[in-house]
């Protein structure tokens, strides 16, 4: 009887530990959406199409490439690493030198909903 009750107990934890994690991971995703759709220089890379016509792809691309590895760090990250994968990201992908001080604003900022992630 008790094997029956820690088995039902197991699985009603499980779904609630699924949905933390599931919240943890939108939480994380939004984040990073919001922060690089308010992020002044890649908006202007992106109507000026300095990357190209596909532009707004290279965007979510690289969205999608700092939620993938984000989400993967279960502790604390470099905000010196965020800014050089900024950087090059800014100059390989959009052709251009961001130097008014934005890349280590938003660095910053994702260290913050990085660690509020690892809160939830």
């Amino acid at each position: 009887m008790m094997d029956s009750m820690k088995g039902g107990t197991e699985t009603r934890t499980e779904p609630k530990q699924q949905q933390k994690q599931e919240c943890a991971t939108t939480f994380l995703n939004e984040g990073i959406l919001m922060l690089l759709s308010g992020w002044h220089a890649l908006q202007m890379a992106i109507n000026n199409q300095w990357g190209g016509s596909n532009s707004l792809q290279k965007s979510h691309h690289l969205a999608s490439h700092l939620f993938s590895s984000l989400s993967k760090f279960y502790a604390l990250v470099s905000i010196e690493d965020l800014e050089n994968l900024l950087h090059e990201c800014m100059l390989l992908t959009f052709n251009t030198e961001i130097e008014d001080g934005s890349i280590e604003q938003v660095a910053e900022q994702l260290v913050g909903i990085h660690e509020e992630y690892l809160l939830r």
